[in-house]
């Protein structure tokens, strides 16, 4: 089986149009068919049907399309495996959270600048749901991306992932004195309004699980993915919202820690299956491995 082909087939699973194909891969929707249909001949079986004016995966092309995933790993890890010792160089692309970028990716611009000049990265910032759907569709190298331990995210078994670090979360509120457990923190802002992740829905998660330990349903009025933003709108009496435990001090903001339960962010490191063996992502890994909190 012809391995560009199959990688058409897993676009299709995953963005289910020969058109989102065509544009997210840079080919014309008669490429797309016509290679999936010389796909179909190798395999000898239909890979699609019709679905109105559209096409599906048949039952056959959406197990071919799993087995895909797998195959076309082995095969970057082939490719990698001829040269490992080849000199890193190159471009790594990389999707990130703004925290991520501040804390692990600068410090790494520097000593990849000093040690490895020949590698570059090309960066954006970008909340988790939105990077990975660019390692999807192969837009993108790396993903620096981040769950928390009351709401964990499933992993596609298309990406390898690599823990690098873990920070616990307070409850950001205008100044005044709480303390307890988790439940008892929250049910004092219970008639609240909350301020939420507008791109990311974990943290909303977060505080919907605690708050429905604490016996009510948190009113989310605000939306804001700038921790400085969130901060700014906590001061003007817009609600309270988590935020980092380690935070910088702020006047008039109070950071209340939270227990039994404490919300954890785990911050990871997702690439393509079978990738980590490019020896410029092999590095990046690396070093990011190393600057671990």
């Amino acid at each position: 089986m012809d391995t560009r082909r199959l990688e058409l087939l897993l676009a299709l699973s995953r963005l289910g149009s020969m058109r989102a194909v065509s544009e997210a891969l840079g080919v014309t929707t008669s490429t797309v068919s016509q290679q999936i249909a010389a796909l179909a001949r190798e395999v000898g079986t239909p890979l699609l049907e019709p679905d109105g004016r559209r096409v599906r995966l048949t039952p056959a092309g959406q197990r071919l399309a799993a087995h895909a995933v797998h195959i076309l790993a082995a095969h970057e890890a082939a490719r990698a495996d001829l040269d490992p010792s080849a000199e890193p160089a190159g471009t790594v692309r990389v999707a990130a959270f703004h925290t991520a970028i501040r804390v692990a990716l600068l410090p790494v611009v520097h000593q990849l600048a000093v040690e490895y000049p020949a590698v570059r990265l090309e960066i954006q910032e970008q909340e988790p749901p939105q990077a990975i759907a660019l390692l999807e569709r192969d837009q993108v190298d790396l993903v620096l991306s981040y769950d928390y331990n009351l709401a964990p995210a499933a992993i596609d078994p298309a990406f390898e992932a690599t823990a690098l670090w873990e920070a616990g979360w307070s409850l950001a509120v205008p100044s005044r004195r709480v303390s307890g457990p988790a439940v008892d923190v929250f049910a004092e802002f219970a008639t609240s309004d909350w301020i939420v992740n507008s791109r990311h829905t974990a943290d909303e998660q977060v505080i919907r699980t605690i708050a429905a330990l604490a016996g009510f349903e948190p009113r989310v009025t605000q939306r804001a993915d700038s921790l400085e933003l969130v901060l700014q709108m906590i001061i003007a009496g817009l609600g309270v919202a988590l935020l980092p435990a380690a935070y910088p001090k702020t006047a008039g903001i109070s950071l209340r820690r939270l227990r039994d339960p404490e919300p954890r962010l785990r911050a990871h490191a997702l690439i393509r299956r079978g990738r980590g063996g490019w020896a410029p992502l092999a590095l990046l890994l690396s070093l990011l491995s190393r600057h671990r909190r």
